[in-house]
């Protein structure tokens, strides 16, 4: 039902200013889950990770966690520059690397300027011990601005997440780094 408000209001509102508005059930639904959960919506600025958190990493960030921002060559184009983003998305593998991500990966949110990826980690009998046997998951977002991409990685839950989100990070950072990018991982 609020879900239904919350269309309706921005429909309202659209008309109102005489915009356009296309806008799938299946996209509002996951706008409104994401306002709900606390995700940022799609073409917001990240938000800084919670102070002293050990299972996060943000370029919006100014302490431990602060991630600094990727940008990529200078003679590469926005365009160009999306492609190598998702490139080295799609070089992460499915089933995890180096024990971390065993769930696999799935990009929940993606438009010109803002991607999201939810990870699953920790499953079998660590997550029937620690999670009553669901998968523990984590976000990873991209803003992706004019010349330079903003990235934060966090789990949902918890404080501690083993280094999965730095070991994440290095690996997606090395792979645009192999295409020119200042992409700087994070020490573990």
């Amino acid at each position: 039902m609020l879900t239904r408000i919350f269309l309706l209001a921005v429909i309202a509102a659209a008309s109102a200013l005489r915009i356009p508005v296309v806008v799938s059930r299946r996209a509002a639904v996951a706008g409104a889950t994401a306002a709900a959960i606390g995700l940022a919506p799609a073409n917001a600025a990240l938000k800084p990770c919670p102070s002293g958190a050990n299972n996060c990493w943000s370029s919006a960030s100014t302490d431990k966690t602060k991630l600094s921002t990727w940008t990529w060559p200078s003679s590469t184009s926005r365009t160009a520059a999306m492609a190598d983003l998702r490139a080295a998305l799609q070089a992460y593998p499915q089933e995890g690397q180096g024990g971390v991500d065993l769930g696999g990966w799935t990009l929940v949110e993606d438009t010109p300027s803002y991607q999201r990826v939810e990870f699953r980690s920790g499953i079998g009998n660590f997550a029937k011990f620690f999670n009553g046997g669901k998968p523990f998951v984590d976000d990873l977002e991209f803003s992706i601005e004019e010349t330079t991409v903003g990235v934060r990685s966090s789990s949902r839950v918890g404080d501690s997440d083993f280094g999965v989100n730095g070991k994440r990070l290095n690996y997606i950072a090395a792979e645009l780094a192999k295409k020119g990018w200042d992409a700087k991982g994070v020490a573990l």
